[in-house]
């Protein structure tokens, strides 16, 4: 066995901000506690959720190494990890954890797999945490079933090309939007049926929608976008459809586009309000922003989803039976995966800044 050096490189940040708090720089070598696994990692997935880590979104204490998904091969195994997960050293594994960003990463034996035979070590952690998101929403926050018309938001994005893809395997029949004409061949090679450039005076949406579907609108939409294009799904949603969100842009408006009232609860809630007064508040508030979406959603007998894809692989078992899926339509089907760029640990400042450029 190659003996575990004492000092790594990884990509470390100190404070929340911009691509400037990128470190790369050494540190020491993790020691797995008895459950976790060591991995000597190959490649980290870099994905949307580390920039909401890197600027704060999601808090978490300092300092903080980067990265929820890699792939390598195991280095060494702490005392009590579980005989039936049968891992050896030397085995290549793929895991979705935190602290990939770096030469090596302890993980929680829980969330490491065994990567296939015929599945790359490259493809395993392009796929995994944004492949997964889209099978657990095609399967649980709403079961498509073949011969469903489905809508896919940025679909010439990460989760919105694997939605294309399983999708055509399910027999669905899927309209897309994209946001520029280069884009459209790609959707259509993923599995899109139909594909509308999004862009102001180039596609019409709830038109298409409608056309295709008779008037009916779809079974469900599969939002990588948020706020700005909720009303509008609303509108292609048929009824007793589903409205799927996998962003972190909150449905609701944004704080511009709230009535008066929210100034009001703002400035006085420092003060001593009467009971009768917070009530006429919160009530002015929730009709002003909650009822108009809940009679939207009562037109239609439709259904609001906001999941998380670690809810959905909460336990091994459910980890195991998603990840088994992902890897025989990866092999099965052939399933494209698809690497923007392969860069060096160290150019983790482009990385992210390209990145952000390409949501």
């Amino acid at each position: 066995m190659v003996p575990i050096p004492k000092v790594m490189k990884a990509v470390q940040i100190e404070q929340t901000g911009g691509v400037e708090v990128l470190h790369y720089k050494d540190i020491p070598i993790p020691t797995p506690k008895e459950d976790e696994v060591l991995i000597k990692n190959e490649y980290a997935g870099v994905n949307y959720i580390d920039t909401y880590f890197r600027t704060g979104l999601y808090p978490n204490p300092m300092p903080m190494v980067l990265g929820r998904e890699g792939s390598g091969t195991i280095a060494a195994l702490g005392s009590a990890v579980p005989r039936a997960l049968a891992f050896s050293t030397g085995d290549e594994v793929v895991y979705m954890g935190n602290s990939a960003y770096a030469e090596y990463t302890a993980c929680p034996a829980e969330k490491v797999l065994k990567i296939p035979s015929g599945v790359s070590t490259a493809d395993a952690c392009a796929a995994l945490l944004q492949a997964l998101t889209a099978l657990t929403l095609a399967e649980e926050a709403y079961k498509v079933e073949s011969g469903d018309w489905v809508l896919v938001l940025a679909a010439s994005g990460g989760v919105g090309g694997w939605l294309c893809q399983i999708l055509r395997t399910k027999g669905a029949k899927t309209i897309a939007t994209v946001g520029s004409e280069e884009k459209v061949a790609t959707a259509k090679e993923l599995g899109a049926d139909v594909v509308v450039i999004d862009r102001p005076g180039q596609g019409d949406v709830v038109k298409t929608v409608k056309d295709c579907t008779n008037g009916h609108g779809v079974a469900a939409v599969f939002d990588g976008v948020g706020k700005d294009t909720f009303e509008r799904s609303l509108e292609c949603v048929a009824r007793k459809g589903t409205y799927v969100t996998q962003t972190q842009v909150s449905f609701l408006r944004s704080l511009d586009q709230m009535p008066d009232v929210y100034p009001i609860v703002i400035e006085t809630c420092s003060e001593r309000l009467s009971v009768p007064m917070l009530t006429s508040i919160y009530f002015a508030a929730w009709q002003a922003l909650v009822m108009p979406v809940e009679l939207k959603l009562a037109a239609k007998n439709a259904k609001i989803a906001r999941p998380t894809l670690f809810n959905y692989l909460y336990t091994r078992e459910e980890y195991e039976h998603y990840s088994d899926k992902l890897w025989k339509m990866m092999i099965d089907q052939k399933f494209t995966v698809r690497i923007h760029a392969i860069y060096p640990m160290k150019d983790v400042v482009r990385a992210h800044t390209v990145s952000v450029s390409m949501k």
